[in-house]
C-alpha cells in the first residue's frame, strides 16, 4: 500500500504533474507501438518492397556512394 501512496502523492495529486506522466506517457506508448508496427509490417512483406527491387536497390546504393 505504500508504493501507490507514494504513486499518487508523486504524480496524481497534482494535476500539473498529472498531465506531464500522461503526455509522457503518450510519446514513450507512441514510440513503442510505431517501433514495433514498423517491424512486424516488413516482417510480413519481406521482399514485396520497392527497395527489394535487384535494379532500384543497386540504383539506391550507387546515389548512397
Amino acid at each position: 500500500m505504500s508504493a501507490l501512496q507514494t504513486l499518487y502523492g508523486a504524480v496524481f495529486k497534482r494535476t500539473s504533474t498529472f498531465a506531464i506522466a500522461v503526455l509522457g506517457g503518450a510519446l514513450v506508448f507512441e514510440r513503442v507501438f510505431d517501433e514495433y508496427s514498423d517491424a512486424w509490417f516488413y516482417s510480413r512483406n519481406k521482399g514485396k518492397h520497392f527497395e527489394d527491387i535487384p535494379a532500384v536497390r543497386e540504383q539506391l546504393e550507387a546515389k548512397s556512394s
